[in-house]
C-alpha cells in the first residue's frame, strides 16, 4: 500500500474547490488583487482565531520574519539568538535585516530552543532571541525570557518563529502573541495551507503592528510618502480567498492531526520499537505540522520506506551553523550537539489529515519489518 507523505487534496476537495471558485470569481468582478477586501477580512478571522490583535497578511513566511524582526529594531550590528536546527528562513531573516544570528542548541526532547544554552551566547549585541515553535510544539515564551533576562540584566525581545505552529496553544498565552512580534507561514503544506505562497505577522503591540503594516507596503504610511525603506511585501488577494475557505476547517484539521499521532504512538508502542526510535514529545497544545521521530539507521530506514512507496523525509539534514552561508561565523562540528545529533536521526512521518488508518499501519508495520531485519537499537 502507497502511502503519500502529503497530499493537498483531503483540504483542497471538490466541495472545497467549488466553494473558492466562487470566491475566485468575486474577486474577478471588483478587480482588487493586491491587498484587496479579502485580505483585510483574513488579517481579522486570524486575529480573532488566534487571539492576537494585530494581523499583517503578506507574501510569504520568510518574509514575514523579516517584517517581525524589522519592527523589533533589529538592524546591522545586532545579535540574535536563533536554534541552529530549524529552517533556513530562521536564520536568513536575521541575516536580510543585516543582524547577525547567533546559533544556540536545542532541547533534545521538543526539538526547541534550549534557553540556558541560549542565555549563555548573549553578549552586549544581543538585541533579540528568535524562538522557533518547530513542528508545531508550543515553547514557553515567558519561561524564555525569564531566562535570558536573569542572565543577561536585561530584557531580550522574543521574536516568534511560529511558522509551523497555526493553531498551537500555549497555558501561558497565544502563540504568535507572546513575544513583541511574530511570523507565520501560509505555503501550501502547513497546516492552514494558502493555493500559493503567503505568509503573515503577527503582535500584541500596536505600534509593532503599525510599523510592520508600513514596511509591507514600502514603508509608507500613506501612497507614495515613505517614512523609511520598506518591502513589497503585499499579500494576494486570490490567495488569501484559498485561506479564508480553509480558515474555518483549522479546528478539524489539527484535530485529525493530534488523532493521527496518537495513533502513531499506539501503533509504535505495541510494536516493541522503543530499543530502535524515540517518538516525539506529546504536548496537548501541539498541532503536529510534522510527527517527527528519532530513529536509529536513519537513512536506511528512511530508503527501505521509499523502496514500499512509502513517504517520510528529514527535517532537517544539516544544522544552521554548519551551512557554507553561514561559514564566516566560525561554526564547527561539535559546537551545538544536540543540534548536530537531531540531524542524523530526525524522521517525519505522513502526518496530514488525510492519511488513513491503514496507512498508519502500514508504515508501521513497514518500520518494525526493517528493524527485525537489521536488528538495530537506537
Amino acid at each position: 500500500m502507497a502511502v503519500p507523505f502529503f497530499s493537498i487534496h483531503h483540504s483542497y476537495n471538490s466541495a472545497a474547490q467549488k466553494s473558492l471558485l466562487a470566491r475566485w470569481q468575486r474577486i474577478l468582478q471588483h478587480g482588487g488583487f493586491v491587498n484587496g477586501p479579502e485580505v483585510r477580512e483574513l488579517e481579522a478571522d486570524l486575529a480573532t482565531f488566534l487571539d492576537v490583535p494585530e494581523v499583517i497578511c503578506c507574501s510569504n513566511g520568510s518574509d514575514a520574519l523579516v517584517l517581525a524582526l524589522r519592527a523589533a529594531d533589529i538592524g546591522p550590528g545586532d545579535e540574535v539568538l536563533v536554534p541552529a536546527f530549524t529552517f533556513f528562513a530562521s536564520a536568513g531573516a536575521i541575516s536580510r535585516c543585516g543582524a547577525t544570528p547567533v546559533f544556540v542548541d536545542i532541547d533534545p526532547v521538543t526539538f526547541c530552543v534550549d534557553a540556558e544554552d541560549a542565555a549563555s551566547k548573549i553578549t552586549a549585541k544581543t538585541k533579540a532571541c528568535m524562538a522557533v515553535h518547530l513542528y508545531g510544539y508550543p515553547v514557553d515564551i515567558p519561561a524564555l525570557a525569564k531566562t535570558l533576562e536573569s542572565a543577561a540584566g536585561r530584557p531580550i525581545p522574543i521574536v516568534e518563529d511560529a511558522a509551523q505552529a497555526v493553531g498551537a496553544a500555549h497555558p501561558a498565552g497565544p502563540v504568535g502573541g507572546m513575544g513583541i512580534s511574530a511570523g507565520w507561514s501560509l505555503f501550501p503544506t502547513k497546516n492552514l495551507g494558502a493555493p500559493g505562497d503567503a505568509g503573515f505577522a503577527t503582535s500584541s503591540h500596536n505600534d509593532v503592528a503599525d510599523r510592520m503594516r508600513r514596511l509591507r507596503e514600502h514603508g509608507g504610511g500613506r501612497q507614495y510618502y515613505h517614512d523609511e525603506v520598506g518591502y513589497n511585501f503585499r499579500m494576494d488577494s486570490l490567495v488569501a480567498a484559498g485561506v479564508l475557505e480553509l480558515l474555518p476547517r483549522l479546528v478539524e484539521f489539527n484535530a485529525a492531526r493530534r488523532v493521527g499521532a496518537e495513533h502513531y504512538r499506539e501503533l509504535f508502542t505495541a510494536a516493541g520499537l522503543s530499543d530502535a526510535i524515540v517518538l516525539p514529545e506529546a504536548h496537548l497544545g501541539h498541532v503536529y505540522h510534522q510527527f517527527v521521530m528519532r530513529a536509529a539507521q536513519r537513512d536506511a530506514l528512511k530508503d527501505f520506506l521509499h523502496a514500499r512507496e512509502i513517504g517520510c523525509a528529514v527535517y532537517y539534514p544539516l544544522a544552521l551553523h554548519l551551512q557554507p552561508c553561514f561559514e564566516n561565523l566560525g561554526g564547527k562540528l561539535g559546537d551545538l550537539p544536540h543540534s548536530e545529533a537531531a540531524t542524523a536521526e530526525v524522521l517525519a512521518l505522513p502526518i496530514y489529515p488525510g492519511v488513513t488508518t491503514e496507512q498508519r499501519e502500514e508504515l508501521v508495520g513497514a518500520v518494525a519489518e526493517f528493524y527485525a531485519q537489521v536488528g538495530a537499537t537506537n
